[in-house]
């Protein structure tokens, strides 16, 4: 943790999308850190640089490359925009291109092959950005070595071709058959040597899953306070001093209390969809790794959620049983308290693997409640037994509903103040006359076997459930989307041709504004993980006493070393903060921030690219624009202003593409990216906030994005862009610092 520059925050969580934690930067630190932590002999790390500096990016290839060559390991690794002191660090590079290797050999020797075939990189070019453009047609001339005149371009075909016949892969065959000199025996015993027992393994998620219930513990106890509210609600509907028990029109009311006990305990145990779902795309990164097998998950979770069942079932009886008025006797309280908690346990089974076959949000609720109608229907209470259709029969008695209302009438209405004489059919008492009619089992001896197929139900759902995390793919794990890899690649070629022909972005109306903060400071409460370690202020300090302005028409960069302040000064003066403490004067053009009418005239680029995955990228822009352009813009001028900033982020051929999901369809990290710009430019803001607009774009990608941005300043917007790792053609494009 020392290395990864984590120690500072090793008490703090992760969060996500919807809680505040760890920065992006750190959050990428703590995957490699672990993947780190295991045993494996071969690493593959895609963009590990992504959100760091350049600095940490440094000390951490520098400690990988320490531990490549002290422990023998196997790294490879891919970067964007790496800067010149961390490429030197690999031994190896390989060059992909269009999907083809256009080099792989020595870092040392990769110049010398592009000289070879009439191209050099200048004194003050980044290697890294040499390599990454010499192979594109908009930016290869500027390479080309001999005579202008004699240019032609290169493609990659030719480049990959000359690779093939070249020296280099002779030499990546001789390195490839020098690494073999271990013998297989030896590979098999070291990989037996480093196997986790399967009592480690479970006793390892268990543990992670009681931290989680601590960390859960406002869920659970939500839970709790639901149902405290609902059994009272409950108690004071049936009040036992409201009810008798001399009629079946008294048992029948007895009845109704019943069935609202077995649906709220079932109810109660939906929370276990998003509960799960909330676990499964770590689950999945991490049996992808062989390192969590899904019984163990399924048994740690199993076994916690009996404590929690049991709290809850017995809560509601306590709170129920004797005010309702149910039958006296200590045995059937229990009797009905076990009912309870085998229909809760089993609920949580169902809907545990419902969400693991449904494996998203959205798929996981339909099938839950459409399994829930479903049980309800067929159990019994809504429609009698008797009344279903003949080929609705075995609906019945599949529905757990009908085990858990026959057991927990059966245990009612055989207590012995039901025993007042009632003739119906063979039935002669209250109790048995009221089970007759609603067509429920009457024999005492279906109470056991309902019980038990209720536990039976839910040991087979958390099997299944178990095999369906065993078997069953990421929802999100799909095949590349050829469409947009092709769409992408000509839009490559088609951008290097047009170069830099585009139309300046059409202007709407806007007003230029300057923004000047003074003396900004920014308190949160202190955290309970620092407050532990003897800290002793009430509150921590993020932001002192900063102060500054950006102009109109300037180009800002906001550096700074990772978990500096700089995404935090960002959202303090953008008013995105929804907690803490700000103090500090903010001026729009002299006159002090109004948030509201802030909120009209800026735009606000997030590190992390949310979009909706079902939209085409030119739904995603008109959306923006319908939201937030000013209503005498009319539609033709709304349509043409769309069309103009899809040139500018060169995002036009991709117009019909589907965003999809990050990492598994749709557009690629920098054409996210770029859209996320697009969004917010269609709103024609006066200012606009960029956080780390460059971070995941390799060197070209980061051009067109800077190259962008900076047809935006030059319209008269304030624009004021954080900044991580800038090429030296990135860093000269911004006016100020």
């Amino acid at each position: 943790m020392q290395i990864l520059g984590l120690s500072e925050c090793a008490d703090t969580l992760v969060g996500d999308e919807m809680r505040r934690g760890i920065s992006g930067g750190q959050k990428k630190r703590a995957t490699i850190g672990e993947m780190l932590v295991g045993l494996a002999r071969c690493f593959f790390m895609d963009d590990i640089s992504t959100g760091l500096d350049s600095s940490t990016t440094f000390e951490i290839m520098k400690f990988l490359q320490q531990m490549a060559h002290l422990m023998d390991l196997t790294m490879v690794i891919s970067l964007l925009q790496p800067p010149p002191e961390t490429l030197e660090l690999f031994d190896d590079i390989i060059l992909l291109c269009e999907g083809q290797i256009v080099y792989h050999g020595p870092r040392e020797n990769a110049t010398d092959f592009f000289e070879s075939m009439g191209f050099k990189c200048p004194d003050r070019k980044n290697v890294a950005d040499f390599l990454q453009e010499v192979t594109s047609k908009m930016d290869q001339k500027q390479y080309w070595a001999g005579d202008q005149n004699k240019y032609q371009y290169h493609t990659i075909e030719n480049f990959a071709q000359s690779f093939r016949t070249s020296y280099l892969p002779l030499l990546v065959e001789d390195k490839q058959c020098s690494s073999n000199n271990t013998g297989k025996k030896k590979v098999v015993k070291v990989n037996a040597s480093r196997r986790i027992s399967r009592w480690n393994i479970f006793k390892a998620c268990f543990s992670r899953e009681v931290l989680l219930l601590k960390r859960n513990s406002p869920v659970h106890i939500f839970k709790t306070i639901q149902i405290t509210v609902m059994a009272l609600v409950i108690s004071t509907l049936f009040l036992r001093t409201k009810m008798s028990h001399d009629s079946v029109l008294d048992a029948n009311k007895y009845m109704g209390a019943l069935f609202m006990a077995v649906v709220i305990v079932n109810f109660n145990g939906m929370t276990e969809i998003a509960m799960t779902i909330k676990r499964l795309p770590t689950f999945y990164k991490q049996r992808e790794l062989l390192a969590l097998p899904g019984w163990a998950l399924l048994c740690s979770v199993y076994l916690i959620s009996i404590p929690i069942s049991l709290l809850e079932t017995g809560l509601w009886t306590c709170l129920t049983y004797y005010v309702i008025g149910y039958a006296p006797s200590i045995i059937r309280f229990f009797q009905h308290f076990l009912v309870l908690f085998s229909m809760h346990q089993m609920s949580m089974g169902l809907y545990r693997f419902l969400a693991a076959i449904g494996r998203t949000q959205v798929m996981a609720n339909m099938l839950g409640t459409a399994a829930l109608i479903a049980i309800y229907i067929l159990g019994g209470f809504v429609i009698s037994k008797d009344d279903l259709q003949p080929w609705l029969r075995w609906g019945y008695w599949t529905s757990p509903f009908t085990y858990a209302q026959n057991a927990i009438a059966l245990n009612e209405f055989h207590d012995k103040r039901w025993a007042t004489e009632f003739y119906y059919n063979n039935a002669n008492t209250v109790g048995e006359a009221i089970l007759m009619i609603r067509g429920l089992l009457t024999e005492w001896h279906w109470y056991w076997i309902c019980v038990a197929i209720l536990f039976g139900y839910s040991l087979v759902f958390n099997i299944f459930s178990i095999f369906a995390l065993e078997f069953m793919n990421s929802p999100h794990k799909h095949q590349l989307n050829i469409k947009t890899t092709k769409a992408n690649f000509v839009n490559h070629r088609q951008m290097a041709e047009n170069g830099n022909s585009s139309n300046d972005q059409a202007i709407l109306p806007f007003r230029p504004l300057s923004l000047v903060f003074d003396h900004i400071h920014y308190f949160v409460d202190m955290p309970k993980e620092i407050a532990n370690n003897g800290a002793t202020e009430k509150k921590l300090q993020l932001l002192q006493d900063v102060s500054g302005a950006f102009r109109p028409g300037v180009l800002t960069a906001l550096m700074g070393i990772t978990g500096a302040g700089k995404t935090t000064l960002l959202d303090v003066l953008a008013g995105r903060k929804t907690g803490g403490y700000i103090e500090g004067t903010i001026k729009i053009a002299g006159y002090p921030k109004k948030q509201e009418t802030f909120s009209r005239i800026s735009g606000y680029c997030e590190q992390s690219d949310i979009h909706s995955p079902n939209l085409t990228v030119h739904e995603s822009l008109k959306f923006s624009a319908w939201l937030r352009l000013p209503s005498n813009v009319k539609p033709h001028q709304r349509d043409m202003f769309i069309e103009e900033v899809m040139s500018l982020v060169e995002l036009t051929d991709l117009k019909n593409a589907m965003v999809g999901i990050p990492g598994a369809t749709g557009l690629s990290a920098e054409q996210r990216k770029r859209l996320t710009i697009a969004v917010e430019l269609v709103a024609s803001p006066s200012i606009i906030f960029m956080d780390e607009p460059t971070t995941g774009l390799d060197a070209r990608a980061a051009a067109i994005v800077m190259r962008t941005v900076r047809k935006t300043v030059d319209t008269g917007r304030t624009v004021v862009c954080t900044i991580h790792q800038p090429s030296i053609e990135i860093f000269e494009s911004f006016d100020e610092v």
